[in-house]
């Protein structure tokens, strides 16, 4: 898995290098996250979540980070919320790497986040915010801290390379059509 991974950062970085990782989803980054999915699922289909007992540290990290990357794979996402969830509740997981999910599948459902860790454009284009919005932003200290996430941070600056969309509307409408299209809404 640790492979698999590394050759996600790769494809990612050499992507953003040129500047179309952030053109929408790349179709050779979706080919690496649906590659890296399938063999997850052989994974979880022969011994379950790999947590830290089984393949490390890094090992249930990077099983973490496949499913999280997995966006056009909504069922995978969600079967692998609870499995993820009993293996944080048993120390084979990290609780933060959970929160993430939970906030990953919430946002792609249209929903508000729980924890506040996906983020997009701003509306004028000068930063990264909360997608959707944060529910009950008043305990969000709260139960960011009781997963081990730091405090929020509202706006962060872009990541290197990246410039916001020309047409935020027309990049919304066909964000919606693609997770009504794979089966997020």
């Amino acid at each position: 898995m640790i492979r698999w991974i590394a050759e996600d950062d790769e494809t990612r970085e050499r992507l953003a290098r040129d500047g179309s990782l952030f053109a929408g989803y790349h179709p050779e980054m979706e080919a690496v996250h649906r590659r890296n999915a399938a063999r997850l699922r052989e994974v979880l289909a022969r011994v379950g979540w790999p947590g830290r007992a089984r393949v490390g540290e890094d090992g249930a990290s990077a099983a973490w980070r496949i499913v999280q990357h997995a966006i056009g794979e909504p069922e995978l996402l969600r079967g692998c919320l609870p499995l993820l969830q009993r293996a944080a509740a048993e120390g084979e997981a990290d609780p933060g790497e959970v929160a993430m999910l939970e906030d990953r599948i919430r946002v792609s459902e249209g929903r508000m986040q729980r924890y506040g860790t996906q983020f997009d454009w701003s509306e004028d284009g000068t930063a990264m915010v909360p997608m959707v919005g944060v529910e009950a932003p008043e305990s969000l200290a709260e139960r960011r801290a009781a997963v081990g996430l730091p405090p929020m941070v509202w706006r962060r600056p872009p990541p290197p390379g990246a410039a916001p969309p020309a047409d935020r509307a027309a990049r919304q409408a066909e964000m919606e059509a693609w997770a009504r299209r794979v089966g997020w809404r």
